[in-house]
């Protein structure tokens, strides 16, 4: 083999390499959600459960997602434990909840973590960073929010039921004032009932008076 076809070898083997590396990096990055987002021990901590409503499980939470680069605003609904990725912020939810019914001052929360995938310094590569974990709160957003520049994430809502809680309280209160009521026993006073009685003549004849 002479010196040139050698050199063309090696530069072959050089540029299969090279181009099997960059195929591999653009399937890595091509991924949904990083396994480094969705693994269990991301969000610290295990998940509570209240002895009262739907089970943590089967809770549905829609949270709202803005970009604030380009203004688009955009619904996430998700399950605890699940993930979604919009372009390079993940938003995983590990639980939602409501205050129970009968307590003032409703309110409804989530606990959320946010991931971005950004350079930390102009000369360094993409990285996922955690820019939020915690919980966020629909009627009281100053109590904890989520601090990025490009994006924000809210509550709206959590879907979950407590034992006794109608689906429709219009229609249960209408049932309830339809329903028959117990029967009385005593008979309803008649019109003559409340009449007074007519007062009694009085016939005693007055005895003449003596002269």
């Amino acid at each position: 083999m002479t010196r040139a076809a050698a050199l063309l070898v090696t530069a072959a083997l050089a540029l299969s390499a090279c181009g099997k590396s960059q195929d591999e990096a653009a399937e890595a990055r091509a991924t949904d959600v990083p396994k480094a987002v969705t693994a269990p021990g991301a969000v610290g901590g295990a998940v509570v459960e209240s002895q009262y409503g739907t089970p943590v499980k089967d809770r549905v939470a829609t949270l709202g997602l803005l970009n604030k680069r380009n203004n688009v605003e955009q619904d996430i609904v998700l399950k605890p434990g699940e993930a979604r990725r919009v372009g390079n912020v993940v938003v995983k939810l590990a639980s939602c909840e409501r205050t129970l019914p009968w307590e003032n001052s409703p309110e409804t929360g989530a606990f959320v973590q946010v991931f971005v995938e950004e350079r930390p310094a102009a000369d360094k590569p993409l990285a996922w960073r955690t820019v939020f974990s915690g919980w966020l709160f629909k009627n009281s957003p100053s109590l904890n929010a989520v601090e990025h520049p490009v994006y924000d994430v809210w509550v709206k809502d959590c879907a979950m039921k407590f034992p006794g809680e109608e689906a429709d309280p219009a229609a249960a209160a209408s049932k309830a004032a339809k329903a028959p009521g117990k029967a009385s026993t005593t008979p309803a006073p008649s019109a003559a009932d409340d009449e007074p009685a007519p007062a009694e003549e009085d016939t005693t004849e007055e005895a003449p008076a003596e002269n």
